[in-house]
């Protein structure tokens, strides 16, 4: 029943008395808190709870009507259960005296935005817009504004606007302004009533502070914000004459951008009554979970590529020089750290890649892993490309679909699972010679994420790769992330890579290639690297499919309505 809560987990250590910060890291399908000491980073109490709406892609709460394809909606009110829920449970485990904590920090999937009110009430919260697709929040994962996406992207490049190498020539229909313009385009009632386009990111602050503030990370890569300014109005007006004033109406606030680490506000009244925790208490600037994570890994130094391996891939580093990289994310000055440029790329699909092929064979991810381990590099005669969420990084195309090549009566389910493991590696490489490429330099490849628990899919990586991959040792990493980020924001450490020092921890080195494998999947890689080639950079018939099956979906929904009106 919808109104049931999740199930929630929580672990525990027994502290001494220290003082104590909060992270909580908001992910596609849960939220969790981890209580953390301040002095070494040690996590003493944790709680998870799974979203009571998970993904909405299919209806809205209480609806009927089916959502067209590619949507991917959440709902404002699971995260403020982590709140009420997460906090107060992992603050029960860890045994610290609420009085002791000094400080609390979020992070939240990006780009992960909605229309709110000027008081931040979300619209999907209004009398009368329920029943709207377009009032709900867009989950980071909606890609349904492709075509939004495609325009911006055109009229870019045609403009010359000098913002558009910083984000690899092409924009995401994940970010900002390709959602914001399917609303304005499909739904202008809901554009009209929407005087704040928001980050979660930042909304979440806001119900914890009781003030709008802006983070540096969001608005620099989901937003446009290069150089001080977002998009001229000029150039909006060129895509739709009522887009024009979109930054200056929804998006620009009167304080600027706050930088990551620094304290946007004191906890609220009322979010002290949610949390447990004293009112007043400093509350970090919103932050994006890859991103929050690097401290948390002791990833902060230029030529760490820290990958936040989960549902998705989000691939960041710091780099010392500003450098246009073709078909990565982003890279903003203070991104991730400040003093240094912060260069994003991504996968859209792996670990739902890996969990669509374990749901389809009703075969658990340990069993497919061992029944497929043993077997030599390119056994089982395939190739996958990872693209089954559409490509992030380097096409920037999620018309696109995946793909399975080289299968035979032979194959077996396992050998697709390692097909579809291996493809993810090689997606990752993909990116990895962009930036070298790019004259961005690669020094060490650091791995956080629940993903990271599969030992096997860590060797893959690293022999995909050649080189060894290193290891964030918290379960955790985001939340402790954001931990990092409350304790410079309570005044206990001057920036965040001090802090990271003292409060990270990760495992150098703990995979290390095989020289034997690896040259085996120097082979695999060229074939990955010409189908990726062929198929990626005109689409061809992976857009033609796309739209046929649009088209059909559609048909079928439209008949199903006059059915339902008769």
């Amino acid at each position: 029943m919808e109104g049931l809560l999740p199930p929630m987990s929580v672990t525990a250590n027994t502290p001494p008395s220290d003082r104590y910060v909060v992270g909580v890291d908001y992910g596609t399908l849960s939220g969790r808190a981890v209580v953390v000491r301040v002095s070494d980073g040690r996590e003493l109490g944790s709680a998870v709870i799974d979203y009571r709406h998970a993904v909405i892609d299919r209806h809205l709460p209480g609806g009927t009507a089916a959502l067209p394809p590619d949507w991917a909606l959440q709902h404002p009110e699971d995260w403020r259960d982590v709140l009420r829920r997460a906090v107060p449970a992992a603050l029960a485990a860890s045994e610290v005296d609420p009085a002791d904590v000094i400080g609390i920090a979020t992070d939240f999937t990006a780009c992960t935005v909605l229309p709110t009110l000027a008081d931040g009430t979300p619209l999907c919260e209004v009398d009368g817009l329920a029943a709207q697709p377009h009032a709900w929040p867009k989950l980071w994962k909606h890609h349904a504004a492709q075509g939004q996406a495609d325009r911006i992207n055109a009229l870019a490049a045609a403009r010359g606007e000098k913002w558009a190498p910083r984000y690899g020539g092409k924009q995401s229909s994940e970010w900002e302004f390709a959602k914001a313009l399917q609303v304005l385009e499909e739904a202008p009632e809901v554009y009209e009533r929407c005087e704040r386009w928001i980050e979660a990111a930042d909304w979440i602050v806001w119900e914890l502070t009781g003030a709008e503030s802006r983070n540096a990370c969001t608005a620099g890569y989901k937003g446009i914000h290069q150089d001080g300014a977002y998009p001229s109005p000029e150039f909006l007006a060129e895509l739709d004459p009522r887009f024009a004033d979109f930054p200056a109406t929804r998006l620009e606030h009167p304080d600027g951008l706050a930088a990551l680490g620094s304290r946007v506000g004191g906890l609220s009244e009322r979010a002290a009554a949610w949390t447990g925790l004293p009112a007043g208490i400093a509350v970090a600037a919103g932050n994006v979970d890859a991103h929050v994570t690097a401290p948390a890994a002791r990833a902060v130094e230029p030529g760490k590529l820290l990958a936040i391996m989960g549902t998705s891939t989000c691939h960041v580093l710091n780099g010392t020089l500003l450098a246009d990289v073709p078909g990565i994310c982003g890279v903003v000055d203070g991104g991730i750290t400040a003093g240094s440029f912060g260069y994003e790329a991504g996968q859209s699909a792996v670990g739902d890649i890996f969990a669509w092929w374990s749901g389809l064979t009703r075969r658990a991810h340990e069993e497919l892993t061992a029944a497929c381990a043993d077997q030599p590099v390119g056994g089982h005669g395939l190739i996958a490309l990872d693209w089954m969420g559409g490509n992030r990084s380097i096409l920037v195309d999620h018309d696109l679909s995946g793909m399975i090549v080289g299968l035979t009566l032979a194959t077996r389910p396992e050998e697709v699972y390692r097909a579809l493991l291996e493809a993810t590696a090689f997606g990752t490489r993909v990116i990895v010679e962009a930036f070298e490429a790019g004259g961005v330099p690669v020094e060490e490849f650091v791995v956080a994420g629940g993903l990271k628990r599969n030992s096997f899919l860590m060797q893959v990586y690293a022999d995909v790769l050649r080189r060894p991959v290193s290891v964030a040792v918290s379960e955790q990493a985001p939340a402790l992330g954001s931990a990092i980020h409350a304790a410079v924001a309570a005044g206990a450490y001057p920036d965040v890579p001090t802090a990271a020092e003292v409060m990270g921890a990760v495992e150098r080195a703990a995979y290390v290639p095989d020289a034997a494998r690896a040259d085996a999947y120097d082979v695999l890689y060229a074939e990955y690297r010409a189908l990726h080639d062929v198929f990626g950079q005109s689409g061809g018939a992976l857009h033609r499919l796309r739209k046929i099956r649009n088209a059909a979906l559609a048909a079928a929904q439209q008949d199903s309505e006059k059915d339902q009106d008769q």
